[in-house]
């Protein structure tokens, strides 16, 4: 049997964090760069033989394709390919991960790209600057679920969801990551938060580093940059 085929591209948040999931676990993997830039994934071709909803991160194991970076890793978890100490087997640990992803897609996740995306992205395709009001009112959205982060998910414990590191963690640390590239700081209004990227980066690197050297070049902040 052959290594999966990971289809990815590091300009994507959850595509860096299974890159980095897959890299702790020592999965063995065939390395598919997607040029998200280029419009790889909107071929025809892409379509058809790899992703039906032409996104990424996905994979194709031994014919079976599979999307959706949470569905990825339930699924190689299942398979035992991804340590118990990231994504748990005893259902009361395995919950509270699982409770974390949920919470996030449509609130932390959505919140961090909506802003990058209009606050970066769309510029450098339409040179079109979105108004202040507009900025401020997509930074209000976003720090209400920073707020959650640093006053509820970190209010007792070190992680997320307890006291090691998990893939909700990853997960989360790869959304927040991204705003850098909006110049937006997260350490200087949340000390908890800052903390907490810090131990997320030390526990998984050298993989974290190598999934954000894109985010460290476009956004001039390196993971030691001062305040």
């Amino acid at each position: 049997m052959r290594p999966i085929r990971y289809y990815y591209d590091l300009m994507s948040q959850p595509s860096r964090a299974l890159f980095i999931i897959f890299r702790l676990s020592g999965l063995q993997f065939e390395d598919c760069a997607v040029a998200l830039r280029n419009g790889e994934h909107l071929t025809d071709e892409f379509k058809q033989k790899i992703n039906r909803f032409q996104r990424v991160p996905c994979i194709e194991d031994n014919g079976y394709k599979l999307a959706e970076s949470v569905a990825i890793l339930r699924y190689l978890s299942a398979k035992g390919k991804i340590p118990e100490q990231l994504y748990p087997k005893y259902f009361v640990e395995q919950a509270r991960v699982d409770e974390f992803l949920e919470w996030q897609h449509i609130t932390l996740r959505i919140t961090c790209a909506l802003y990058f995306r209009q606050i970066w992205l769309e510029p450098l395709l339409t040179g079109k600057t979105p108004s202040q009001q507009k900025i401020e009112t997509l930074r209000q959205h976003m720090e209400g679920n920073l707020d959650i982060i640093e006053q509820v998910w970190l209010a007792k414990s070190e992680f997320l969801t307890g006291s090691h590191l998990t893939a909700a963690d990853i997960f989360a640390a790869c959304e927040i990551e991204q705003t850098r590239m909006a110049d937006y700081d997260v350490r200087i209004k949340y000390p908890k938060v800052r903390a907490w990227l810090k131990r997320v980066r030390q526990s998984c690197n050298p993989h974290y580093d190598v999934a954000h050297k894109f985010v460290y070049k476009i956004s001039g902040t390196g993971p030691q940059a001062k305040l």
